[in-house]
């Protein structure tokens, strides 16, 4: 069992230093499974945000742009040392402010020095393209060439569900690319945010280089990504404010990492054991709360009933309860609203005519992981983003039939599917409207140094550390013409 010491009063972070007080508005933060306030946070007012955007853009021109890249792979491996030495420390955090099962916690640390580690190791690898203007008729002697450069001071926004892990394939890539940042967290989950900020300063980052700002999104989040010194918005969260995000952006380069309904295809041919052990796994964990969580599982009517009667036992077999108990599995949603959210979602979908074969129930924030089946394309726990412990298991016929299915969505983030057909897995790779295919693996499996991002209404741009600093630098074309003997 894992117990916590209770936070002290923070505010944002800007230059180095906290900034608490002077009337700020205070907002108590608690623990999504026993409601107990854990800390409190001084929320950062308008001023404080035109200080951190000055500040970031400062600290970039006088600094970060001109650091040598050995230096910013030092910064950044030296950081990944020092979580890892406090990782016991980072989960516990993390089990506190988001609920998160310790076991969970504990993996979501590991993956994040992981991103800290791929990011030194691509702060030195960033070179540039020489171009063959001899190609060209009239292109002789001269000699074309490609640097890349930091685009400044960049924006980045992020949710609640992966508060460390998120966080830093923000912050990693900026870094290595020598830009600065002016980090908004979720008032949510503010913790981790501010002391991962505090281990770069200690590992020699200059301060002032992350700067975190503490508010809701129509105070800080709006003027944030439309603040004119910003030159790059990078923003994980809903649809529906990443929608509104891209209205208001402008000409600012824009990273938007946003919701689905994650389709995951079972055939006939598959190994049913491992599926069902990765679908329970993929649908469950962190109560459903991840964009790629397992939503919607397509079965081939042939092996319907005999998935099923696997399926159905594993997920009664998850314990909930405690997130700091090692054995929990499944703990609190983020909050009692939410869970109150979901479960209207699911009484919504059994009056519609879908039956409730595992779980629907709640207790405060904790919802049961819930199986529906019985459900129609319409219903929103099909068609819109659940980000709850609730998948819908729907029998199909036949692989084209599958796709359809699958396709049948506003979102496209990533699939799974599980086949021992490698004809059939590739036809399935190219036919998916997904940003990412997983074959014989969950749609919610992530590794942090591949490409990430969806299509349709699942964002714009990719992220995985080595993509995400692409889109965090600008091409210069540089031409010399050499004069001929």
């Amino acid at each position: 069992m894992v117990h916590f010491a209770r936070f002290l009063r923070h505010g944002s972070h800007i230059g180095g230093r906290e900034i608490v007080g002077d009337g700020r508005e205070a907002r108590e933060i608690k623990n999504p499974y026993t409601g107990s306030p854990i800390g409190t946070i001084d929320l950062a007012t308008p001023e404080d945000l035109d200080l951190a955007i000055e500040t970031a853009g400062r600290v970039f021109r006088e600094t970060m742009r001109s650091m040598p890249a050995h230096e910013r792979g030092r910064i950044l491996r030296q950081t990944a040392d020092l979580l890892e030495a406090k990782s016991e420390v980072f989960a516990e955090i993390l089990v506190q402010e988001a609920g998160k099962p310790i076991r969970d916690a504990r993996a979501e640390v590991g993956r994040a020095v992981q991103v800290l580690r791929f990011a030194s190791e691509e702060a030195k690898q960033l070179g540039g393209d020489l171009v063959p203007l001899d190609a060209a008729i009239g292109g002789e002697n001269r000699i074309g060439m490609i640097r890349r450069y930091p685009v400044g001071v960049v924006a980045a926004i992020t949710p609640f569900n992966f508060p460390l892990n998120l966080v830093l394939h923000k912050l990693a890539p900026a870094v290595a690319a020598g830009n600065t940042v002016v980090l908004k967290p979720t008032e949510k989950t503010p913790f981790s945010s501010l002391m991962i900020t505090k281990l770069f300063e200690e590992a020699g980052l200059p301060p002032g280089a992350i700067n975190v700002v503490l508010g809701t999104g129509s105070t800080i989040g709006d003027p944030l990504v439309t603040d004119p010194r910003v030159a790059k918005v990078t923003f994980t969260g809903s649809q529906w404010v990443g929608e509104r995000i891209r209205q208001r952006v402008g000409f600012k380069k824009l990273t938007l990492e946003l919701g689905s309904n994650a389709p995951n295809l079972v055939f006939e041919d598959a190994d049913l054991d491992d599926a069902v052990q990765g679908l329970v796994r993929g649908g469950f964990a962190f109560s459903g709360q991840s964009c790629v969580s397992v939503q919607r599982i397509y079965v081939q009517s042939t092996v319907y009933d005999t998935f099923m009667s696997r399926f159905l036992p594993r997920v009664e077999s998850l314990v909930i309860g405690d997130p700091g108990s090692e054995s929990t599995d499944i703990g609190p949603m983020i909050s009692e609203a939410e869970a109150i959210r979901a479960e209207q979602w699911i009484e919504e979908a059994k009056r519609q005519g879908a039956v409730v074969v595992a779980g629907g129930t709640r207790n405060g924030a904790v919802l049961a992981p819930t199986v529906l089946t019985n459900v129609t394309p319409d219903m929103k726990v099909v068609c819109d983003e659940v980000f709850a412990p609730i998948v819908s298991v729907i029998p199909f016929e036949t692989e084209e039939e599958a796709v359809r299915l699958a396709n049948e969505s506003n979102f496209g983030l990533q699939a799974g599917v599980f086949t021992r057909d490698i004809n059939r897995a590739f036809r399935l790779a190219d036919e998916l409207e997904t940003g990412g295919v997983w074959i014989n693996e969950v749609s919610t499996y992530r590794q942090d140094n591949h490409p990430y991002g969806g299509v349709k209404w699942s964002g714009v741009g990719k992220e995985g550390i080595k993509y995400a600093i692409e889109d965090m630098m600008e091409r210069k074309f540089i031409g010399i013409k050499v004069q001929p003997r």
